[in-house]
């Protein structure tokens, strides 16, 4: 049997889609508040038959840090595939950040050590990748630096791969990835999705930084791939391209038939930009839509080299042009 958490997730949902067609009994965890719809919205891309293969999951309603509830969805698993994070740039959501991605994957570890878990595989990020290298390529040898990666995001999925590797120590067969940006179909409202959203709107902006990407659908399949293979305790950066923002923009404009983004974002509009969504935030008490980190980001030149993979599995990437072009027609849907 195998587990998957974060399952109402953009990874989740599309690895439980892939999983109902192997023979494998398939267990996914859900909050109470969870949108099981967003899931058969991910399978409706895949085949007109949707309902029958979401029928395949059995549901149990659990929190990562409620250990009494894990208990019952460890029982006869084998595998866990652990998805669940909480992806957020707002400082106000750190505390929260700690609590499910380090003391959720800390409950989630333990639990496949007790539980005598054949294989773990965790979905961590580049943002746990040290990129302060000089310009040069970055791979999975860099090692982790607090002062350069001070950040809520990337401190938390830190400390979960700390989690992790522990486990490993302790005996827990271990898998690591880390991807990119993620481009996938089904989460038109939050994180990389909301960029076709904005583009199919004909958003007039863009930036000249770099950084890498990787479908979505790479991400289950080398996650897969990995758990039948006889590799453990490695982790793998997962980058199908390195793509300026400008060229992934220019992409999902021409795949819509839209018009291009035109106006380049410099580092003084984009300062501009964060703390005046900053200010709003104070005001109207929501989360920013820009804060300093993701504008800092999205103007800085990171070239990831995902070599580990294509040599360890014989790994082989979807290209940007083909992950960008499904996607907007899984949009257009």
């Amino acid at each position: 049997m195998i587990l998957v958490t974060g399952g109402t997730g953009l990874v989740g949902s599309h690895l439980l889609y892939k999983l109902t067609l192997t023979e494998e009994n398939v267990v996914a965890i859900h909050r109470k508040t969870s949108d099981l719809d967003a899931v058969k919205r991910v399978f409706s891309y895949y085949t007109d038959d949707f309902e029958k293969q979401f029928q395949k999951i059995q549901w149990v309603i659990a929190d990562i840090n409620d250990l009494p509830a894990l208990e019952i969805a460890f029982k006869k698993t084998e595998y866990v595939y652990h998805c669940a994070a909480l992806v957020s740039f707002n400082k106000k959501d750190y505390r929260a950040m700690r609590k499910i991605n380090i003391d959720g994957t800390a409950n989630m570890v333990n639990l496949s050590i007790s539980n005598n878990i054949k294989k773990f595989c965790y979905v961590s990020s580049i943002a746990t990748i040290e990129k302060n290298t000089n310009g040069k390529i970055i791979d999975e040898t860099n090692d982790w630096n607090t002062e350069t990666n001070n950040y809520g995001y990337a401190i938390t999925k830190y400390g979960a791969e700390m989690e992790v590797w522990r486990a490993s120590q302790e005996g827990l067969d271990i898998v690591m990835v880390n991807p990119g940006v993620i481009l996938g179909s089904g989460f038109w409202k939050s994180g990389p999705g909301e960029l076709f959203t904005k583009f199919y709107n004909e958003f007039k902006f863009y930036t000249l930084g770099v950084t890498g990407f990787v479908g979505v659908k790479d991400v289950v399949k080398s996650m897969m791939q990995l758990m039948k293979s006889d590799v453990i305790n490695e982790r793998f950066i997962l980058v199908s391209e390195n793509s300026s923002f400008k060229n992934l923009f220019f992409k999902m404009a021409d795949s819509f038939g839209k018009k291009r983004p035109t106006v380049n974002v410099t580092k003084t509009l984009s300062n501009i930009a964060w703390r005046l969504e900053w200010f709003k935030s104070i005001v109207l008490n929501k989360a920013p839509l820009i804060t300093k980190h993701s504008a800092s980001a999205s103007l800085s030149n990171y070239t990831y080299s995902s070599d580990k993979i294509i040599k360890a599995i014989d790994f082989k990437f979807e290209n940007l042009d083909t992950t960008v072009t499904d996607v907007c027609k899984d949009f257009l849907k």
